[in-house]
């Protein structure tokens, strides 16, 4: 059998170029070199995809090995490979195609004719023993190594644990399906029903959102030959309600707090007084605050790093810090400024909990009010303070600075969401 090694192998010692028609829609693409990261525990390799013939789609071909994981060291490793992706875009350039007959092609670079009975089709084949395809699993690390560049610790590992839950389901549901090329949208699609159906459309479309991420990158690196999850739909679902307290139910458990948990307490009034999130008030640190200046640093949201101050009211419900350790962190359960080896989730988590127990069950509130309740509630009171002397632009330009919104927009959204803007009344108009 003439194989797609033996063209290989030829063409290193003999050069041969040829037009390659750019006005065709491509039928190939360019051959990459997998490298495994310099692994050389790992199998090296050249990949490319052409366009079927039966579906007019590109396919992923069978990786080719060559010899090239005999060699031990990165440097041989590396130079075969180049060499085997330079001659294979020019076989692909001259006509090369996996899925016919290639004996003219094969002829023409060897100088000889084929003899009677012998056989005449050129195919890719691999090495014994090699596998054609990464699993899913080494595939999914590789998009992972890849993605962690661009995200932070807490990303990455719901990345992870949602890469893990994938793969229990498959090793459960689908476990013939083990080859990265086998998953398809309809397993996806099942797996995603199946999250449904024990949680939330919101949890369904977090899956969802987070594998097309890491497949996203498979495929720009033609690992698979597209994202299919984007062609799964985005399911409505209903969106997490932190609803604002009344006056007098904020003053009665501020009141409430001030006897039975004071950390807690101090806690919510950064929530409050600070216009911060519950976990950007658990990052903070005894050195994030600038006591000469009165402000916090801390990493937000929508940006990797923000100041504000502390205002008056709330810089003077806090401790002497500046005896306190800068490592040390701000909200502790028994002290302020301690040291406590927990990820800023899980103490934030923690704040919630204690939250629920102290407060949500003393006063029996449901689960529309919660600890993030708090930053809604005082951005009306202040929202309304403004526009008792502001023009609604004016006052909203006044709010921006105080909670940190990046856009107009985003802030009259924030707005619109929590109620804010309310018509004055109307009741002439009706009659």
């Amino acid at each position: 059998m003439l194989t797609l090694n033996h063209l290989l192998t030829f063409d290193i010692q003999n050069e041969y170029e040829s037009e390659y028609d750019l006005s065709l829609k491509p039928l190939f693409s360019n051959p990459k070199i997998y490298s495994a990261k310099g692994d050389l525990t790992k199998r090296w390799y050249v990949y490319f995809s052409f366009r079927d013939p039966s579906t007019g789609n590109m396919k992923r071909m069978k990786p080719l090995y060559g010899k090239t994981n005999k060699y031990k060291t990165k440097e041989e490793r590396m130079s075969i490979l180049v060499a085997y992706r330079k001659s294979l875009l020019k076989f692909l350039k001259q006509g090369y195609n996996p899925f016919g007959d290639n004996t003219l092609l094969y002829n023409n670079l060897n100088g000889h004719k084929v003899q009677s009975g012998q056989s005449t089709k050129v195919e890719v084949v691999e090495e014994k023993n090699e596998e054609s395809f990464m699993s899913i699993r080494e595939a999914f690390d590789f998009g992972l190594k890849l993605k962690e560049k661009l995200i932070n610790s807490t990303t990455k590992r719901g990345y992870q644990n949602k890469v893990k839950q994938l793969l229990r389901w498959l090793e459960k549901h689908h476990p013939k399906t083990v080859s990265i090329n086998l998953l398809n949208k309809k397993i996806l699609t099942e797996f995603l029903n199946e999250v449904l159906n024990s949680t939330s459309a919101r949890n369904r479309n977090n899956f969802r959102t987070e594998l097309s991420s890491i497949i996203q990158v498979l495929a720009d690196n033609e690992i698979v030959s597209e994202n299919f999850v984007k062609k799964i739909p985005v399911l409505k679902s209903k969106p997490k309600r932190h609803k604002a307290y009344s006056e007098e139910l904020q003053k009665k458990i501020f009141n409430y707090l001030s006897q039975e948990d004071e950390i807690l307490l101090l806690f919510i009034k950064f929530v409050s007084f600070g216009f911060m999130r519950p976990i950007e008030v658990a990052r903070i640190r005894i050195g994030d605050i600038d006591l000469k200046n009165r402000t916090v640093h801390f990493r937000a949201k929508n940006s990797p790093l923000k100041t504000k101050i502390i205002p008056e009211l709330l810089w003077n419900e806090l401790p002497d810090l500046s005896k306190m350790k800068k490592k040390h962190i701000l909200f502790t359960p028994e002290e302020i400024g301690a040291d406590w080896e927990a990820e800023s989730e899980n103490r934030r988590d923690h704040f919630t909990k204690r939250y629920k127990r102290v407060v949500k069950d003393h006063f029996k509130l449901n689960a529309d009010y919660t600890i993030y309740s708090f930053r809604h509630t005082y951005t009306v009171k202040v929202y309304r303070k403004f526009l008792d002397s502001y023009a609604p632009f004016e006052a909203k330009t006044r709010l921006m600075m105080i909670t940190g919104h990046t856009s107009m927009s985003a802030l009259e959204k924030y707005l619109r969401d929590i109620d804010a803007e309310l018509p004055k009344d109307f009741s002439e108009m009706i009659k």
